[in-house]
């Protein structure tokens, strides 16, 4: 994307400190390997913000919010998230109508903690099928019943309320135990 104007641009191998931690355990899965990469990440882009008195803006969105797809302490950490309230798919139109190059919006979804690892493929269904059922839920405020009834696979609307049980631990704040 050589036409994108980069003032500053900073490339840190992070590969070094990943291998060490995972050196503890030379049977970690590969999920818990993904984790580690994007926390040491994460210590690397606050360092640097730190650095340059910055903010670290996050890229999550509505979609993968809401989905628990991110990493608790790793990217999803950051001083503000601008597209946290957009869905996966209007970012999609928001990235066609300020003419994003096509080969940036077609570029399959992933957060590249493993070769060949896709957004999409580890959940079994699509951005735009996930949406249409979380925009049902969150934004017009229907049931799982509802959702369940409507022209959606019964299997794949399924599987996208199990991610959202499965994983709405990540959208509560960390509990406080107070000492009396």
């Amino acid at each position: 994307v050589s036409h994108i104007p980069l003032t500053h641009v900073v490339r840190i191998d992070i590969q070094q400190a990943v291998d060490a931690i995972i050196r503890v355990d030379p049977m970690m899965d590969k999920v818990r390997k993904g984790n580690i990469m994007a926390r040491t990440r994460m210590i690397h882009l606050f360092d640097q913000a730190k650095k340059r008195k910055a903010l670290v803006v996050g890229t999550e969105n509505k979609s993968e919010y809401l989905l628990g797809y991110y990493t608790r302490y790793g990217d999803e950490a950051s001083d503000v998230e601008p597209i946290r309230h957009l869905y996966k798919t209007q970012i999609y139109e928001a990235a066609k109508h300020l003419h994003i190059p096509d080969e940036i919006i077609q570029k399959p979804p992933s957060a590249d903690l493993w070769p060949k690892q896709t957004d999409e493929g580890e959940f079994g269904f699509t951005y735009k099928d996930a949406d249409e059922i979380l925009f049902l839920i969150f934004d017009q405020d229907k049931s799982e019943e509802y959702v369940l009834q409507i022209g959606k696979s019964h299997q794949q609307a399924t599987t996208v309320l199990s991610r959202l049980k499965e994983n709405n631990f990540k959208r509560l704040l960390p509990h406080n135990i107070s000492m009396l």
